[in-house]
C-alpha cells in the first residue's frame, strides 16, 4: 500500500512537470510568427514585389536568417534565390540571376524581396522562410505568383486616365471663361436698353483682358501636358 501510494505521489508530481515542459514548448512553436501574401500578381517587365514579415520573441542579431526558395509549376524541384545573413546573397546562377534584390529591413520585422525584369516563366511558388536563434521554429508561408501580359484594355484605361488629368483643368478654365462671358453679354444688353454706351478705351480693356485670360489658360493646358 505504501508502494501504491509513493508511486501515485509521483505521478502527481509528474503532471504539473509536464504542463510545464507542453506550455514551454507550445511557447518555442509560436515563438517566431512569418506572414507572405498568398497571391501576387505581376506584369511582364515590371518589377514585382514578393512581400514576407516576421515577428520574434528574440532580438534581431547577426545570426538571423533569411532564405527564399522557388518552385516552377507542377514540378518538385525547388531552387534557393536568395540568402540573408548579416548581408544580402542573391542568387548569381539559374532562372533569377541578377535579378532578385533585397527590399527589406529585419530590424523592421521585413524580409521582402523583388523581382525585376519578370518574364512568363517566372510563375510559380515562393516559399520565405526566417530564423532567429533562438526561435527556429515557424511556419512556412506559401506565395503564389502570377506574371501576364498587360491587355489593351489596361493600357487603354491608363491612357484615358492620363487624358482626363491632363485635358480637366484646361476644360475648368474654358467653362469659367464661357460663364464669365455670357454673364459680360447679359450686362451688356442690360446696358443696352438702359441707354449706356461703352466707350472705345472700356471696348479695348475688356477686349484685352479677355485675350490674356485666354493666353493663360493656353499656356496651362502646354504646361500640364508637358
Amino acid at each position: 500500500m505504501q508502494q501504491n501510494g509513493a508511486a501515485g505521489g509521483r505521478s502527481c508530481a509528474l503532471f504539473p512537470l509536464l504542463g510545464v515542459l507542453f506550455f514551454q514548448g507550445v511557447q518555442v512553436v509560436l515563438s517566431l510568427e512569418i506572414k507572405a501574401d498568398a497571391h501576387v500578381r505581376g506584369y511582364v517587365g515590371e518589377k514585382i514585389k514578393l512581400k514576407c514579415t516576421f515577428k520574434s520573441t528574440s532580438s534581431v542579431t547577426d545570426k538571423l536568417t533569411i532564405d527564399w526558395t522557388y518552385r516552377p509549376p507542377s514540378s518538385s524541384r525547388t531552387e534557393s534565390i536568395f540568402h540573408y545573413q548579416s548581408f544580402q546573397y542573391p542568387t548569381t546562377a539559374g532562372t533569377f540571376r541578377d535579378r532578385i534584390s533585397w527590399v527589406g529591413d529585419v530590424y523592421k520585422g521585413d524580409a521582402s524581396i523583388s523581382i525585376s525584369s519578370p518574364t512568363l516563366k517566372d510563375n510559380g511558388t515562393f516559399t520565405c522562410a526566417v530564423k532567429n536563434p533562438p526561435d527556429v521554429h515557424h511556419n512556412i508561408p506559401v506565395t503564389e505568383l502570377t506574371v501576364t501580359e498587360r491587355g489593351f484594355g489596361t493600357m487603354l484605361s491608363s491612357v484615358a486616365l492620363l487624358s482626363v488629368l491632363v485635358f480637366l483643368p484646361s476644360a475648368v478654365v474654358v467653362v469659367l471663361l464661357l460663364v464669365r462671358m455670357v454673364r459680360k453679354s447679359a450686362g451688356l444688353q442690360k446696358m443696352s436698353k438702359s441707354g449706356y454706351k461703352k466707350s472705345s478705351i472700356e471696348v479695348s480693356d475688356e477686349t484685352q483682358t479677355m485675350k490674356r485670360h485666354i493666353d493663360e489658360s493656353l499656356h496651362d493646358t502646354r504646361r500640364v501636358t508637358c
